[in-house]
Order: structure tokens, then C-alpha cells, then sequence
């Protein structure tokens, strides 16, 4: 087997409407604004999304683009930034993450500004995300991890095709110590 440090991954893909690329230096005066637009949504599902409950500032984003740079280069985790190719305008986040080489197996993530919310831009990411990991990663499994009361996620999953495997009771918690059950979907090619 190939070490994961050799492998090579795309830095960019394309859709229709959309370039999704690795995040770099520079990407957090972006990434912050959509985060502080999005904030209310973002903080819905603090046990899903803990990173939301910080203070947001541009430092913290772009201290995320950085560390996402190094993760993708590592092979450890795999962060896409979401942009119109049109405008360039930054619209979502969606990953690659927990990453079973020896399968291959892929969770994936996702998150989109509020104010470009159901237009279609986050389904059109992720199924580029997932066509990628298994026609070109030799995917054998991606699967999706989300609060099983984020009907919006998982109409998502179910939309792209994504099978429920099961809910996860009481998996995880919340900050105020609300525990919370997780849905788990996926996709076998």
C-alpha cells in the first residue's frame, strides 16, 4: 500500500458552478465572514460543530486555513473551500476527515453561509467531494456523521444517495451537557 504522504490528491475541483480548493494563507479574512453570517446556524448544533462555539475572529480562520493546509499535505484531513467560480465569492466548507487509508474509508463534513443556503451550492460540493473520493481515492466507504435532529443534513445525505446505517443514542454531548444522538449514513460503491 502507498504511504498517504505519496498519494496524490487534488488541491482543486471543479463543478458546474463551483471551484472547491485547499484552504491557504490568506483565506481567513473569507472563511471568518461567512462564519460570522452564519454564526446562529452554525451554533444550532454545538456537539456536531464545537469549533463554532469559539469567538470567531479572523485570526482564529485564518489560523484554520493554515492548519488545514498542513493537514491536506500531511494526507491527514482534507478541507475544501467552497467558491463561486463566477464571482469568487467564498459560499461553504465541506471535507474529507477520519480518514481509514487501509479501507479506503472517508467521513465527510460540510457547512454553507446562511445567506446562499438552499440554492443547491452545498449538495453540488459534496457530491463533487464524493464522485472525487471514490472514482480517484479508491474510496470503498464515505459516510456522513450528523445530529439525527439536523433535518437538513440529512435530507442531504438521503438526497445524494447516502444510506442510513443507523442512530448512534446519546453519542455525543453538548456544552450544557445535553446529550444528543447521532445519524450515521453512507455510501458503498
Amino acid at each position: 500500500m502507498t504511504a498517504p504522504i505519496l498519494r496524490e490528491v487534488a488541491t482543486e475541483l471543479q463543478t458546474e458552478r463551483l471551484l472547491l480548493r485547499c484552504a491557504r494563507p490568506g483565506d481567513g479574512v473569507a472563511v471568518h465572514e461567512a462564519v460570522v453570517e452564519s454564526l446562529a446556524a452554525l451554533r444550532a448544533w454545538p456537539a456536531s460543530l464545537p469549533w463554532a462555539m469559539a469567538e470567531p475572529s479572523v485570526a482564529v480562520s485564518e489560523t484554520y486555513c493554515r492548519q488545514a493546509q498542513a493537514s491536506f499535505i500531511q494526507r491527514a484531513r482534507f478541507d475544501y473551500l467552497v467558491f463561486e467560480r463566477g464571482s469568487g465569492r467564498f459560499i461553504a466548507n465541506t471535507s474529507l476527515h477520519n480518514i481509514g487509508w487501509d479501507v479506503p474509508r472517508f467521513e465527510i463534513g460540510y457547512w454553507c453561509r446562511s445567506s446562499l443556503q438552499r440554492q443547491g451550492y452545498t449538495r453540488e460540493a459534496v457530491q463533487a467531494l464524493i464522485r472525487y473520493a471514490q472514482n480517484d481515492l479508491g474510496a470503498r466507504r464515505v459516510d456522513c456523521h450528523t445530529d439525527e435532529r439536523n433535518s437538513a443534513s440529512r435530507a442531504l445525505c438521503e438526497n445524494l444517495s447516502l444510506q442510513l446505517e443507523g442512530i448512534l443514542r446519546n453519542e455525543r454531548v453538548d456544552p450544557d451537557g445535553a446529550l444528543r444522538n447521532t445519524c450515521v449514513y453512507a455510501m458503498i460503491p
